[in-house]
């Protein structure tokens, strides 16, 4: 290929590559109705919304126990395999760390694969896991990230590149993993890191030639609002990364994205709030100005994040239709936030067990601490470990909860964890090395033995109306549809269908290797599919200790189901 390198926008071009075929072209009016148009998938999060639902009714709780694979395709690799594909004029496009992959969506026959250049030594310097979860597309054209922390543009039709641009040093310790959002003209991207002392932020590319057009910092340094919430110089190594996709309301024009721990992860080495890290941003998109804010987790003790998908609906809040944003966040709450003034609406607890704080004050939006909570902040070295529930593993971690606006529910998969932990002084080591300022004592389970559960939520009461309990928490995203099935897998293997209304398990088939992927339902010529990918290679596995993991078996693939004629 004809490749040059733009010395006024320090990318990599394509010569005369953009001219994407019209056969393949999306527009961003097709975006915005991705949701209501189940025969393609053209967004992560199966729309703008992230509610990761479909309109498609084929498949009910009375024949769901017909489901048969239709097709698998091996991804040639062994790596977590939480990815969501998309599916766009009956082809399936899917992101591996290693490779961009397009397979005929019918019938699982792969049409062309496109490695991906990284270095030799990306290993050395990764933090927190080695995958890609999505992609973006428009107007023929593939968008998505990089491990060493790249964003590119492929065409649609055979994978080549069109333009690839650097976002950060993966030597200081920054990756990619996440799917880009493209919202209006603008392609958005954020950055992984947060354990390695790393300073968050989102950029706002050009979609045509990846020129910068924006660059937005997610902590408050010297000089900046909210720079009085951090220690002198904390802020510049503060954390605050931005790892998972955010959501796009166009009506309002508003990107909502979420920001991650503080740099360490002891509060009292960075000092008060740690402002943005733990929060929710609202943006202009093409111009990356912060609108209205809310933070989560202020100060952030337990690495509780706040990087959780921001799902968009309408909820009855007071009996009145209100533009909502909604995240089941990592510290055992339920929040629903005014989507256009960022007020917090409701804040209650869906975690199993809470220690860290005893609820959230709706007037002043802050958690209200528990005695133990309180004395960590102001204390930078302690002699005994604390027990706090949830984990660092949250009560729910990154995998996307689905939400059916018809039944006005979400469904979401919970982690029943705690952590024991004592915080103490640790200099910033510098190079690929976690910077906690504490230890980990474990991981203790509850009694019953039960650590996670699938949950069906009633955002507008704050009330459980289901759960389905399991040994191993679920580290699959879900999926909901309109003809009342719920799609989810387990980290044993198992990809599962339940009925919405009671939660009554009413299929299953064993992939081979553990789900982390986000499923996703299509149609084609009258025919409703659902595809998911297996291979799970989870932190979770690694370091929880959960004996039901113990013998599953890697291998990252495609699976696409359907029922029966």
């Amino acid at each position: 290929m004809d490749i040059y390198r733009s010395a006024r926008f320090g990318v990599w071009l394509v010569a005369a590559a953009w001219a994407p075929l019209a056969a393949l072209a999306q527009t961003p009016a097709e975006l915005r109705n991705d949701a209501n148009t189940p025969g393609d998938v053209l967004t992560y999060g199966m729309g703008q919304s992230l509610q990761r639902h479909t309109p498609l009714t084929q498949i009910t709780p009375a024949n769901a126990q017909r489901l048969v694979p239709v097709w698998n395709l091996s991804l040639d690799n062994s790596a977590n395999a939480s990815t969501q594909p998309l599916v766009i004029d009956g082809t399936m496009y899917v992101a591996t760390h290693s490779h961009t992959v397009a397979i005929d969506a019918v019938t699982g026959r792969q049409k062309w694969k496109v490695p991906i250049e990284l270095p030799a030594d990306i290993n050395g310097y990764l933090c927190c896991g080695i995958h890609s979860r999505g992609l973006a597309a428009l107007n023929g054209v593939l968008y998505r990230t990089t491990l060493d922390a790249h964003v590119m543009a492929l065409s649609m039709a055979d994978g080549k590149m069109l333009w690839k641009v650097k976002a950060a040093d993966y030597k200081q310790g920054y990756s990619m993993t996440h799917a880009p959002l493209i919202a209006g003209d603008t392609l958005i991207t954020g950055i992984s890191g947060g354990e390695y002392g790393v300073r968050g932020f989102l950029d706002g590319w050009d979609l045509k030639t990846g020129a910068k057009k924006w660059h937005r910092w997610t902590t408050a340094t010297a000089g900046e609002k909210g720079a009085e919430t951090w220690k002198p110089g904390m802020a510049d190594t503060g954390g605050g990364p931005t790892w998972l996709t955010g959501s796009y309301d166009p009506e309002l024009d508003l990107v909502y994205w979420g920001t991650g721990n503080g740099g360490p992860w002891n509060p009292a080495a960075r000092g008060g709030d740690s402002l943005y890290i733990c929060s929710v941003l609202a943006l202009r998109p093409s111009t990356g100005e912060v609108v209205w804010h809310y933070q989560f987790s202020p100060g952030d003790p337990f690495d509780y994040d706040g990087t959780n998908e921001l799902v968009l609906a309408e909820v009855p809040m007071g009996g009145k239709p209100t533009k909502v944003l909604m995240q089941a966040n990592r510290n055992g709450f339920f929040y629903v936030i005014d989507r256009t003034t960022g007020k917090l609406l409701k804040a209650d607890p869906f975690a199993r067990k809470i220690t860290w704080a005893t609820g959230i004050d709706l007037a002043t939006g802050r958690p209200i601490d528990t005695p133990s909570t309180a004395a960590l902040r102001k204390t930078e070295e302690q002699t005994d470990f604390m027990d706090v529930w949830p984990s660092a593993f949250g009560g729910k971690n990154w995998m996307p909860m689905s939400y059916d606006p018809g039944r006005q529910l979400a469904f979401f998969n919970t982690i029943n964890l705690g952590m024991k932990v004592k915080y103490v002084k640790q200099t910033r080591p510098g190079g690929p090395n976690w910077w906690l300022g504490l230890e980990l004592g474990g991981f203790p389970a509850p009694e019953d033995g039960m650590r996670g559960a699938l949950v069906a939520w009633d955002p507008a009461t704050g009330k459980k109306v289901w759960e389905v309990p399991s040994k191993a928490p679920n580290w699959s995203g879900v999926l909901s549809t309109g003809g009342g099935v719920v799609f989810t897998g387990t980290q044993t293997g198992a990809f599962k269908a339940y009925d919405a209304k009671t939660g009554k398990e009413v299929w299953s088939f064993q992939t081979g290797s553990g789900i982390s992927g986000l499923p996703i339902a299509w149609e084609r010529n009258g025919r409703q599919y659902i595809t998911v990918t297996s291979g799970a290679a989870t932190v979770y596995a690694a370091l929880a200790g959960d004996p039901e993991l113990a013998n599953i078996p890697a291998g990252s693939s495609v699976w696409t189901f359907a029922l029966t004629p």
